[in-house]
């Protein structure tokens, strides 16, 4: 199943999201009509069902009612096109998407892939410490300044170093506390592409002093175009991920291409030790760290040779995960 929030390209600005559904045949179904429909046919399922009881607003209404994603699944399997002008079948080309999730209340970045790793101390001089190889770390990112597809970003302030970072991003569905590592997983509804973008000017000069990062990072994280349930990935498990091929590229340009499954800590040890001794909370999100060669900073050089700058369209695409595209602007005054 893959969920999404939806607008109108051109609503009024403060227009609420929506929620919808992608149906088999590649149409998105908007699920609130969806749903008073199917009560309309089955009256008793108001009673009978958690999901049809209020209205289906947007995905982070859902989870603070304790609803998991997989039960948005009963709306698509009840649904019945009517015919083939049917109102709650969207308009593609009429609507646009927001992120998969409007304001998780906390963001957890890991450092998941031993190339990319291995890269970053590499640049210091150093191998990578014995540390990693035992410890799912991650740190705390900033989580206001969420973008979606299509969304504008901009260098921060005093930075002229942007940079992308391809990553897969797991929203948690369900309260999970002290979880092993081979239940990890199941406290996860969905995957999502996610960018986690740089400045590794204002980053570089943070690390000086080992905390962090910082500034060099909150300044914006993109997820989008929709969120995808586990359950549509199982066929291509390897390893601790996915055999799925992530790639970005720069006005059309590749500039990066990795898999899911080179991933060393996967999700499961992510969460794992992010639950330890506290509980995960509906609707947080996580994030794998980025694939080997998912940045500028290690290949800046054999691609683009320069970072990011006003004028720039960023396009990162995983396999089955769809494609998530940023803008580059200047920074607004």
């Amino acid at each position: 199943m893959r969920l999404a929030h939806v607008r109108e390209l051109h609503a009024p600005a403060g227009a609420s999201w929506r929620l919808a559904a992608a149906l088999s045949d590649g149409a998105w179904l908007d699920l609130e009509p969806a749903r008073r429909r199917a009560i309309g046919r089955h009256p008793t399922l108001e009673h009978d069902s958690t999901l049809f009881r209020q209205p289906i607003t947007t995905l982070d209404d859902g989870l603070r009612r304790g609803l998991r994603v997989a039960a948005y699944g009963e709306v698509i399997d009840r649904f019945e096109r009517m015919d083939d002008d049917d109102d709650v079948i969207l308009d593609a080309d009429a609507f646009r998407f927001g992120p998969p999730v409007l304001a998780p209340p906390s963001f957890r970045d890991g450092y998941g892939f031993e190339q990319h790793v291995g890269m970053m101390w590499k640049r210091r001089g150093q191998d990578i410490p014995e540390a990693w190889y035992r410890l799912a770390v991650f740190y705390f990112s900033n989580v206001s300044e969420l973008r979606g597809p299509d969304d504008p970003v901009w260098a921060p302030a005093g930075s002229d170093e942007l940079d992308f970072e391809i990553e897969i991003g797991a929203l948690i569905d369900t309260p999970a506390r002290d979880l092993a590592i081979e239940r990890g997983e199941e406290a996860i509804g969905g995957y999502m592409i996610l960018n986690d973008w740089s400045a590794r000017d204002l980053q570089r000069d943070e690390t000086t002093v080992r905390l962090g990062p910082a500034k060099g990072k909150d300044f914006a994280t993109s997820i989008g175009p929709w969120l995808v349930t586990p359950d549509e990935l199982e066929d291509a498990r390897k390893g601790n991920g996915f055999d799925l091929e992530m790639i970005v590229t720069v006005n059309g340009t590749e500039t990066s291409r990795g898999r899911w499954s080179d991933i060393v800590h996967g999700f499961g040890a992510l969460a794992s030790r992010a639950s330890a001794d506290v509980t995960l909370r509906p609707g947080e999100l996580l994030g794998s760290g980025t694939v080997g060669t998912g940045c500028l900073l290690e290949v800046k050089e054999q691609t683009l040779g320069r970072y990011l700058l006003p004028g720039d369209d960023v396009v990162l695409s995983v396999d089955r995960l769809g494609a998530l595209r940023n803008p580059v602007v200047r920074r607004p005054d």
